[in-house]
């Protein structure tokens, strides 16, 4: 588990292996590996991987053929910046949001702008994950926690603070660039709840679809 607050920048210093499954090693300070033994997980981009060997400055991981379809992983570089964070411990500030590095798809980036001593990234909404975006709700892009401005069915608007931009990968990125996105596990959760109910086979235009849900919700515990 993770908080979607990244920790350095690494760089991709070897690939091995192809298509099916490959091996990647990251350079990094000797800081994030400080407190890291082989068997840890550690979030690469977004993207929970185990650590297999360390040395001072660097680290090896294995990557599966299910997460290369899934992430950027699979049109991965040598050389190439990306994000990381070592895995959550329970005496730990959580400055961001819960992220589990369970990537759900990638997304395209097409408009970035600066806006005085920040910047706006719109970001192309996955059809299929819509329904778990809302305007104020957390996302997960390359691992960063970051909050969704505002949603339409074609894009989503997160504003970055110079700070993150200046220490993230996203420093790096251009339109037409994809990210690695993570929903918010809470978004997650209701969805697989309401998925089951009945409330979208209602018919009756007079049935108060808002207390219905509250009441749901309620049931589950999301609400008091």
């Amino acid at each position: 588990m993770f908080t979607g607050i990244i920790k350095e920048v690494g760089k991709i210093k070897r690939i091995t292996g192809r298509n099916k499954s490959i091996e990647i090693e990251v350079s990094c300070s000797p800081e994030i590996l400080r407190n890291i033994f082989t068997g840890d997980s550690i979030s690469v981009n977004g993207c929970c991987l185990t650590v297999k060997a360390y040395t001072k400055n660097s680290f090896k991981s294995d990557i599966s053929f299910s997460t290369l379809e899934t992430t950027t992983f699979k049109n991965i570089g040598m050389g190439e910046r990306v994000n990381l964070e070592d895995s959550l411990k329970y005496s730990d500030k959580l400055s961001g949001h819960l992220v589990a590095g369970h990537v759900d798809t990638t997304t395209e980036i097409l408009k970035i702008e600066k806006i005085s001593n920040s910047y706006r990234f719109d970001i192309k909404t996955p059809e299929k994950y819509l329904p778990y975006l809302a305007p104020k709700g957390s996302v997960a892009l390359d691992g960063i926690s970051l909050t969704i401005q505002d949603l339409d069915e074609k894009k989503f608007g997160i504003a970055v603070i110079a700070h993150t931009f200046e220490n993230t990968n996203l420093m790096f990125k251009k339109p037409k660039d994809l990210l690695n996105l993570e929903i918010d596990l809470i978004a997650r959760y209701i969805r697989q709840i309401l998925k089951f109910e009945d409330i979208k086979n209602l018919k009756n235009e007079n049935i108060d679809r808002d207390k219905i849900l509250r009441e749901k919700l309620a049931e589950h515990g999301f609400l008091q």
